[in-house]
């Protein structure tokens, strides 16, 4: 359900050529909830790279510990904190992998999910802005999950929905029809996302060796031969 993320430095002006910045990308091997995100988001109608808290945080919140990290996509409308946001406050959250972990017998196998490539992800988010003395962070941000690729779902049923480079104005704009969001809410294609095991170091979130995300084996992905 996307609760740890391996963000490294990531090239987002060449992936985000208008991106405004006035802070680097926050960069971490294992990057827990409850901690800071660098996140894309529109301001003055141009994308700009902020600092949110990991948690989504409405105004009413009392307790940190129930601040939600994920929404499901199907269910963005059952509850206003997440369809308020999903209409006018929509961002996205740059990262190289997602975490996972698959049960076996004795213990669960942490795999580390990224692109074939190895390239950047720009992971589907809704953020919202709070006044509270709960923490130094204004904003805060929750991810949007979808169902997983057949290949994948041994890991774990639900991943954050990845928007392309191509569909980042469209997603980051509120003037955006909800109809048009919603259809980029999608499980990635079978071919774009690929698996390996890492280390059960990762294990501890408080652990920000960068050894977490080294593979220690080979990758699980898509073979087009299985299809046919």
């Amino acid at each position: 359900m996307a609760g740890r993320l391996h963000i490294a430095d990531l090239a987002l002006n060449s992936l985000v050529p208008s991106l405004r910045r006035d802070q680097p990308l926050r960069t971490s091997p294992n990057r827990a909830p409850r901690h800071p995100l660098s996140a894309i988001r529109l301001e003055s109608g141009e994308p700009y790279l902020a600092t949110l808290f990991w948690g989504l945080t409405p105004p009413w919140l009392k307790v940190l510990d129930h601040a939600p990290h994920c929404a499901r996509a199907e269910s963005l409308d059952e509850r206003p904190m997440f369809r308020d946001a999903f209409a006018a406050r929509r961002c996205v959250v740059p990262a190289s992998g997602v975490y996972a972990w698959r049960p076996q017998p004795r213990m669960k196998q942490p795999f580390l999910i990224t692109r074939a490539d190895r390239g950047p992800l720009l992971l589907a988010a809704l953020w919202c802005r709070y006044h509270t003395t709960l923490t130094t962070w204004t904003d805060s941000t929750a991810l949007i999950t979808v169902a997983t690729s057949p290949l994948l779902s041994p890991l774990t049923d639900r991943l954050p929905a990845l928007i392309a480079a191509a569909d980042l104005a469209a997603w980051l704009d509120p003037a955006t029809p909800l109809t048009t969001a919603r259809a980029l809410l999608k499980p990635a294609p079978a071919e774009l996302l690929g698996a390996f095991p890492v280390s059960r170091q990762v294990n501890d979130p408080s652990n920000q060796d960068w050894a977490c995300g080294r593979p220690t084996g080979r990758m699980l992905r898509w073979d087009p031969e299985q299809e046919r």
